[in-house]
């Protein structure tokens, strides 16, 4: 058995208008974080079921770190923790970060793996989200990185933005697809509670585009990536083959995971925890040797309902062998029965092994999986 590791990293220089993770723009306790990060390890380091397969530095924009930082936390990783000779180490960073003197110095690190939030190669919407980079700075990322000798390298996009046409969606694509970068995500532009952005819609400064016109720009992704030879192995993630997120597919297939920093979350099996979003406190609270957290145990229902939220937003879709001898042969004749409109209507597909979403049903991903829960 193997186990994730992820490491949130919070702080980023300005924050962007949708963004709902946790962040923070106090970039003075960056030392005192990766020491409180060094110590959370010690503190569960027996945690670990095997060895660490994956490693991700998530945020935030963990790119925003000191390069002594970096190292420092690098070198207690490997210290406190078995970590595969073969372990994907992904890190998130923003573009205009990627200058030569950052990529020569990543080269040091066992960094394998770079996931970048491109969103746009638009600067009129880059300005929009608040994005410190600019559509040529995106490019130039990518090839320094390849000069650096990165050889997996992720892009994120955003598609849905206020007054976008399809003909301006298709431009990112094709900008996108000119990188040859080995993984892409995309997302549709949520407005998450509370977000600058959400704020922005509450006020009717912007609108949402309808939904004939974001199903019309998911559909041209899925055709033009398929065509480029991307494998679409997950609603919003496309690889070429032999690149898939080998992390991300840790959360998808109940593959346990550690979750450090503040608003980190982890999963063992039987349980998921979630540290507090508040980094003052986080750092406090680990500097007195206590992990500040929270836990719910997981009972067999909230297992089955995990299962339906993430193996099916994948390609492989639900196991139902694996199902029912990790939950019993209710549970799988459960779904089995619930699945039979949803086959009948062309939403699911399903070859007696397993059950997962066609084109028509990923479109309306989350009612299916509603309709599939226990409640």
């Amino acid at each position: 058995m193997t186990t994730g590791l992820y490491i949130h990293i919070p702080f980023c220089q300005s924050r962007c208008i949708y963004c709902g993770f946790y962040s923070t723009i106090n970039m003075q306790l960056q030392s005192r974080y990766v020491d409180a990060l060094i110590r959370e390890m010690t503190l569960r380091r027996n945690e670990a079921k095997g060895n660490i397969s994956t490693i991700y530095l998530g945020g935030g924009t963990p790119s925003t770190l000191s390069f002594d930082d970096l190292h420092r936390l690098f070198i207690y990783i490997y210290k406190v923790y078995d970590v595969c000779p073969d372990a994907e180490i992904t890190m998130e960073c923003n573009p205009d970060d990627v200058t030569n003197q950052w990529t020569e110095r990543i080269k040091t690190l066992p960094i394998n793996r770079i996931s970048m939030g491109v969103q746009t190669f638009s600067d009129t919407r880059l300005r929009f989200l608040h994005r410190r980079h600019n559509a040529q700075e995106a490019k130039d990322a990518v090839r320094r990185l390849r000069e650096a000798g990165i050889c997996n390298i992720s892009i994120d996009l955003m598609f849905g933005f206020p007054e976008q046409t399809v003909q301006e969606w298709t431009k990112d694509i094709h900008e996108a697809l000119q990188l040859s970068v080995e993984h892409i995500s995309a997302y549709s532009l949520m407005y998450e509670e509370d977000t600058a952005l959400w704020q922005m819609r509450e006020k009717g400064k912007v609108n949402e585009i309808n939904d004939e016109t974001s199903v019309e720009m998911y559909s041209l992704l899925t055709q033009q990536l398929k065509e480029a030879g991307y494998e679409h192995y997950e609603i919003s993630n496309f690889a070429l083959p032999g690149f898939r997120s080998r992390h991300n597919g840790s959360y998808w297939r109940q593959i346990p995971y550690i979750g450090l920093g503040a608003a980190a979350h982890s999963y063992d099996g039987h349980s998921r925890q979630w540290n507090v979003a508040d980094i003052e406190r986080y750092i406090s609270s680990i500097e007195h040797g206590q992990r500040p957290y929270e836990q719910e145990a997981l009972d067999t229902d909230t297992t089955f309902n995990d299962i339906i939220t993430t193996a099916l937003r994948t390609c492989e879709g639900i196991d139902l062998n694996a199902m029912q001898q990790q939950l019993g042969a209710p549970y799988v004749n459960q779904l089995k029965e619930n699945s039979q409109k949803h086959i009948h209507n062309g939403l699911l597909q399903t070859d007696g092994k397993r059950i997962w979403l066609t084109h028509q049903g990923i479109l309306i991903s989350d009612m299916i999986m509603s309709d599939l829960m226990i409640v």
